[in-house]
């Protein structure tokens, strides 16, 4: 798609099985065309995708992230996403290098949970709890979770970002992912929002490993 002249990719990040669902990130492959951050914010803004991603440097990976009311050092759905579309293995970003994988359906990075921004996690009784929350007030980021099934790490989530900038409730969160991955200690099986899927892994060293599906929606014309 084009929007004020710029050429966007327009992807759906963690998708479920069936390839449904997801969350919608915008993608500018020339990071060039789109030069400062005041332009950048206010695209973002325009396009009102929770995350708008910009590629500066395509063989280096280097990216930079935009929800319609910040900019980002890090988020996880972009990340995969870029990493996919690019098809590259090592995405760079201020806070360090973020290396990615494809195996079979799921793209993967691997990242530190530290660099995720802060998130209230909040566990709730029941997956059919968290299904039934109405959309908080705006205040605290919320990633409401509960165990589906424990024993096989299995979790439903729904994410509340809070900000006050329309993005009410977010449909896949990466970030969120990886700091309930680090907080509980083990390999997860999450849906999130009305049915997208994302896996994790911890890894000895501290970092933890993010995969989703991803789709292409719109693609550059």
């Amino acid at each position: 798609m084009r929007e004020n002249g710029v050429l966007i990719d327009v992807l759906r990040v963690f998708c479920g099985p069936d390839g449904g669902h997801g969350n919608a990130l915008g993608v500018v492959r020339e990071g060039s065309a789109v030069p400062d951050e005041a332009a950048r914010q206010a695209l973002a803004k325009q396009l009102g995708f929770s995350e708008t991603v910009f590629v500066d440097d395509p063989e280096r990976g280097a990216v930079d992230i935009y929800t319609p009311g910040l900019r980002l050092p890090f988020a996880g759905h972009p990340l995969v996403g870029a990493a996919w579309l690019l098809d590259i293995e090592v995405l760079e970003l201020p806070l360090g290098e973020v290396f990615a994988r494809h195996d079979g359906e799921f793209t993967w990075i691997t990242a530190r949970p530290e660099w995720a921004p802060p998130r209230t996690l909040r566990q709730y009784g029941s997956a059919a709890e968290v299904e039934a929350l109405e959309v908080p007030e705006p205040g605290e980021w919320l990633y409401a979770w509960a165990w589906e099934d424990e024993a096989a790490g299995r979790i439903r989530a729904r994410a509340f970002p809070g900000r006050g900038d329309g993005i009410d409730e977010d449909e896949a969160t990466g970030s969120a992912a990886l700091l309930l991955t680090a907080h509980l200690g083990r390999a997860l099986n999450i849906t999130q929002g009305r049915g997208s899927q994302l896996l994790t892994a911890p890894n000895p060293d501290g970092t933890t490993d993010l995969a989703g599906r991803v789709r292409l929606t719109h693609p550059q014309n």
